[in-house]
């Protein structure tokens, strides 16, 4: 938030988490959502032996289930 001695504070731009996301993405090892699900609503991810489901709502969360 912002305040100046003229103005109440007015809360963070949108933009804020945007910005967030892309410095997440930056970070090493970070891949977007978009390309391990290729398109695709759910993948399977096998890790250590166990298979996981990764999956996209129409909300646009991610869900992962053993």
């Amino acid at each position: 938030m912002t305040a100046t001695p003229d103005q109440p504070s007015t809360p963070a731009s949108p933009a804020e988490p945007a910005s967030q996301a892309a410095a997440a993405s930056a970070q090493a090892g970070a891949l977007d959502s978009a390309r391990l699900l290729q398109g695709h609503k759910a993948v399977t991810i096998a890790h250590n032996g166990t298979l996981y489901r990764l999956q996209a709502t129409r909300l646009g969360k991610l869900i992962l289930t053993k």
